[in-house]
């Protein structure tokens, strides 16, 4: 049970919020039983990538009551709805994202998931609650509203690409009069305080490549390496060699991260085998680093293969592009956590972090924001919980409410006419 607004952060706003704040917050925390139930049932029925049959259905049901236009995905089983206020104008856009991960959940929580291997573990059932709940308060306030809010609840974020197959069926023209102007999107997270709004202007998320390379040589017996061509040394000089490219290289004001994350080679201990698989990712911040970090691990790897005398055969993924925050919206978004919750809960990053985000297909086409809602439980250093992506993590769910407040104080500041 959610503490009563009395309770929560709502006691500590009489000096630095005005009524309307204080209205919306403690609407977020008297509904916040129903935010929580969306959000343990969700939980309890994770699913995987681009089709969520049964997420959009608990989705749709809880729009249901609600006076929203609601369209589905073609592609993906992913969700639309448009919410119009009392007077034209423009349109905001608020996501969240509802796929899980292939992890065996071991919280021991009430409300685990009952599905085998599949977890949210990476907190977007908690994203979708608070998205509804959002939605909620806002048809409560449509007269407020001169404009529309498009609630876009997306499968595939855990790099299936799901923000991307939604923009290519026109999500941000679903309100054709008025094409989506601005966006907002709140990511749970373990490691930062709970009930702390943390955000930064420009990136926040670095882009994610992956690659994966091949060295071929000629196997042979371990004994007589001389009348092999052996791919392991050469494989070993290449790791290494891409640690020294990045700290040599890489400008700091501009980073990268080359990591080699899997290599695979051999069968036994007397046989020098005939190729190495590996594979890895790159992490960078600029489209600029990003194609020259790319370029150059080609480069370095092919041509140690070849001064060994062998092939490598290199092939790159592109994942998803930097995430990138609107200063002006970035900056209303810590006013925003300021004033409701308290100027201590109001975080600016100092750093981005260097996972990757598929909410940067959107920014790169509209202006606006993401940030992170810290959800670190109770009693635990945020510094030692288990990360987002564990088979551990648990969510605090008392933030939760000060995340459906935030998400619609940033449509309402957007569409008030």
């Amino acid at each position: 049970m959610t503490p009563a607004p009395s309770q929560g952060p709502d006691a500590s706003l009489r000096a630095v919020g005005g009524e309307g704040v204080l209205s919306l917050l403690s609407a977020a925390y008297n509904d916040a039983d129903r935010t929580i139930d969306l959000r343990r049932r969700l939980h309890r029925h994770p699913e995987i990538g681009l089709h969520l049959p049964r997420t959009q259905e608990t989705v749709l049901e809880a729009f249901a009551d609600l006076p929203v236009e609601v369209t589905t995905g073609t592609t993906t089983s992913s969700v639309v709805a448009v919410l119009r206020g009392a007077r034209p104008g423009p349109t905001y856009l608020l996501r969240g994202d509802m796929d899980a991960l292939p992890v065996q959940e071991d919280t021991g929580l009430p409300f685990a998931s009952e599905v085998p291997g599949v977890m949210h573990a990476c907190g977007h059932d908690t994203h979708v609650a608070m998205l509804l709940g959002a939605a909620r308060l806002l048809a409560e306030r449509r007269d407020e509203l001169t404009g529309q809010v498009v609630f876009m609840v997306q499968p595939g974020e855990e790099g299936f690409h799901g923000a991307r197959f939604m923009l290519e069926e026109g999500l941000l023209d679903v309100v054709p009069e008025a094409p989506v102007s601005g966006a907002f999107a709140l990511h749970s997270i373990a490691n930062m305080a709970s009930g702390t709004v943390n955000v930064r202007p420009g990136p926040l998320m670095a882009a994610a490549d992956q690659w994966r390379m091949t060295v071929r040589g000629r196997g042979g017996h371990a004994s007589m390496p001389h009348a092999a061509a052996d791919p392991i040394p050469a494989a070993a000089e290449i790791v290494l060699a891409l640690q020294s490219m990045v700290t040599r290289r890489v400008d700091v004001f501009d980073p990268a991260v080359v990591t080699v994350a899997h290599i695979e080679a051999g069968s036994t201990s007397n046989v020098i085998p005939d190729s190495v698989l590996m594979e890895g990712t790159i992490r960078t911040l600029s489209a600029e680093r990003r194609a020259d970090a790319v370029a150059s691990v080609q480069r370095v790897a092919t041509l140690i293969a070849a001064a060994h005398e062998l092939d490598l055969d290199f092939v790159h993924e592109e994942g998803y592009p930097v995430t990138v925050n609107d200063v002006r919206v970035a900056t209303r978004v810590l006013d925003a956590a300021a004033e409701m919750l308290g100027v201590p809960a109001s975080v600016l990053m100092p750093a981005p972090l260097m996972g990757a985000e598929d909410f940067s297909y959107v920014l790169e086409k509209v202006p606006g924001a993401m940030a992170f809602l810290g959800a670190c439980p109770p009693g635990l250093d945020p510094a030692e919980a288990p990360a987002n992506h564990s088979n551990l993590v648990v969510f605090d769910e008392e933030p939760l409410p000060a995340g459906v407040a935030l998400y619609a104080r940033m449509a309402l500041d957007a569409l008030r006419g």
